[in-house]
């Protein structure tokens, strides 16, 4: 498809995002039933019924009806409150699409009263790549001045005083989080890497965790696909995936990252377009769809990339074929299921068959291997207690595999495995599944060279 417009975020006007009453569809299906009760996280620890979605949307349907103020502080509370799992709606008997229903809410929230101005600061950053690249290799040349290294887990803490200050919103002294990279993914690699044999061509959405904070898990990603002919194209121009700013209500940002990266990837000239992120990958393939639906240009580009994006799992066995190792990697292996991969992109089987594809990898399933792990991108920040007794939970359900590794398919799920298996855990590695694979290719070359 040919890039001929450019972007324009205020000709998409009759969405669920810019008009609240458009939400009244998904209000009408919920039956009040409380099958959501069994598997919101947040109320697993809150055990209030204002943090189940039927009484959110109760809720919801008195402010359209104006029996409650949309800004009525008790009514944005309850908004926020969650952690947009989905985990909800994967219960619902009546399949209420309550993301929807959250995000118009917030939305509307942005509209009526504006953004707060940190996040107004963040997002304006996010607007501009450039400045943002710049900003984010600047906090890492700068980070340890705040926190100090941690070299067995490739982790910083907060150092005092910092840790003071922070403790109250869960960056306390014990909290260990990835090192931000000085050196980010794409400027590791060309933004073209081209195997000596190339099957087919495709462009890899990095994101910005796999670039910032992940870059060693993105390499991995791009090593296994050219292992399996994969011209693999990481344009530089390429932004945010947006989600951040649209579980906040910045509907003016997320359409001018979702139209740039379409844009972006349009030139490419690929095929298909490869995630490692189910935050990231259900942009694509849904929030896009969503966001530019009124926009008559850009929605036929977001509905073309919408059926050409695929997690790497779902690259590897159903577009490619990939592979199979041989290297030895020798590990006991956990696997959790990230909300918006199972849940939004409705992968979960992929990784799995890749993981017992690589020998010496005994699989070893959690409990409940889909819940929620408590992170919700700022959603740790912003309710931390309520996030770090989620996180637990899981740490303690990890714990019961007596897996030596846990492996996902989500950056940001790592940050929360990673920060909660180091309070509450057995000292478990947390790594990307597709990082096992590309080991065992290495493992494979060294024992023929």
């Amino acid at each position: 498809m040919s890039t001929t417009t450019s972007p324009s975020p205020e000709a998409c006007t009759n969405t669920y995002h810019d008009d609240l009453r458009l939400v009244r569809g998904e209000i009408d299906k919920c039956m009040k039933c409380g099958n959501c009760m069994a598997v919101c996280p947040v109320y697993s620890v809150d055990k209030d019924e204002m943090a189940v979605t039927r009484s959110k949307i109760a809720v919801a349907e008195a402010v359209l009806k104006g029996d409650l103020a949309l800004d009525d502080p008790e009514v944005s509370a309850m908004v926020f409150n969650c952690l947009v799992c989905k985990s909800c709606m994967t219960n619902c008997p009546t399949k209420v699409g309550y993301d929807k229903i959250a995000l118009g809410f917030r939305a509307a929230l942005v509209r009526k009263n504006g953004l707060p101005w940190l996040k107004k600061l963040i997002f304006t950053g996010l607007k501009n790549p450039k400045f943002f690249d710049v900003a984010m290799k600047a906090g890492a040349s700068m980070q340890g001045i705040a926190f100090k290294g941690d070299r067995k887990l490739k982790a910083i803490s907060p150092r005092s005083p910092f840790a003071m200050v922070g403790g109250s919103f869960g960056f306390d002294a014990d909290r260990k989080m990835p090192e931000l990279t000085v050196k980010p993914l794409r400027d590791r690699v060309e933004e073209v890497v081209r195997p000596a044999e190339v099957k087919v061509k495709a462009a890899f959405f990095t994101g910005d965790s796999l670039n910032y904070f992940y870059p060693d898990a993105g390499m991995d990603l791009i090593e296994v696909l050219a292992e399996n002919g994969v011209e693999v194209h990481i344009p530089k121009a390429q932004n945010c995936c947006g989600i951040p700013v649209l579980v906040h209500g910045d509907i003016d940002t997320a359409r001018r990252l979702a139209m740039n990266n379409i844009d972006t990837f349009e030139a490419t000239g690929c095929d298909y377009l490869v995630t490692g992120c189910g935050s990231c990958g259900g942009a694509w393939q849904h929030d896009y769809v969503d966001l530019l639906a009124g926009d008559p240009v850009y929605k036929v580009k977001a509905e073309y990339w919408a059926k050409r994006t695929y997690d790497i799992s779902t690259f590897l066995t159903k577009v490619v074929a990939f592979r199979q190792p041989k290297g030895q990697v020798e590990a006991v292996v956990t696997y959790h299921d990230s909300c918006h991969l199972k849940k939004g992109m409705k992968v979960f089987a992929e990784p799995r068959a890749i993981l017992k594809s690589i020998p010496g990898v005994t699989l070893k399933e959690m409990a409940a291997p889909d819940t929620c792990c408590g992170s919700g991108g700022s959603y740790v920040v912003s309710h931390y207690d309520t996030s770090a007794a989620i996180g637990k939970s899981k740490a303690l359900d990890i714990n019961q595999t007596g897996a030596d590794t846990v492996s996902t398919g989500c950056p940001a799920c790592m940050m929360q495995l990673l920060d909660n298996l180091s309070r509450h855990g057995q000292q478990q590695k947390v790594t990307h599944y597709i990082s096992l694979l590309a080991e065992s290719y290495r493992q494979e070359k060294a024992t023929t060279a």
